[in-house]
């Protein structure tokens, strides 16, 4: 996750994520590029996706002592344009440990953001927007136990 936030949080704001065993999804809002003036030579904001892959790839491939890509296909995004559709998204990022059966409750898998969501540390995910969204953090865990998330990509993951 270092180098996640070490790539990512100059130009983008990560609202949820999860770490599975062959994947990962990060729920994220690109910043306006208003607000990143204070970047020198600011790039587009895929190179900086493109730049935690590599560096990703890098240390796994240094650890374990392999060479070549890790990634099997390209990262995909889409694109997020309702605040419904945000709310599944985040709950399925949340679940899909569960979805995946390495767990019997998406809450005992430690690497989400869901646990962290809910926590009063400090934290580098919008917290308080996650919240907001969900009216607070009841209606964050109502949801969480009351939606089984449909999304448009669920059979490629």
């Amino acid at each position: 996750m270092e180098l996640w936030w070490k790539h990512t949080f100059p130009i983008a704001d990560t609202l949820a994520f999860g770490l599975l065993r062959n994947h990962f999804h990060a729920g994220v809002f690109i910043k306006y590029k208003e607000d990143l003036s204070n970047l020198e030579n600011l790039k587009d904001p895929s190179q900086y996706f493109a730049n935690f892959f590599n560096a990703y790839s890098r240390g796994v491939n240094n650890a374990i002592g392999r060479s070549g890509a890790l990634f099997e296909r390209p990262f995909e995004r889409r694109l997020i344009t309702d605040e419904a559709y945000l709310m599944r998204l985040i709950v399925y990022i949340h679940q899909n440990p569960q979805k995946h059966k390495f767990v019997d409750d998406f809450r005992d898998w430690p690497y989400t953001s869901y646990t962290e969501l809910l926590g009063t540390k400090e934290t580098r995910l919008k917290q308080d927007k996650v919240l907001e969204l969900f009216g607070g953090r009841d209606g964050f865990v109502r949801y969480h136990q009351e939606i089984q998330p449909q999304v448009d990509w669920e059979d490629n993951d």
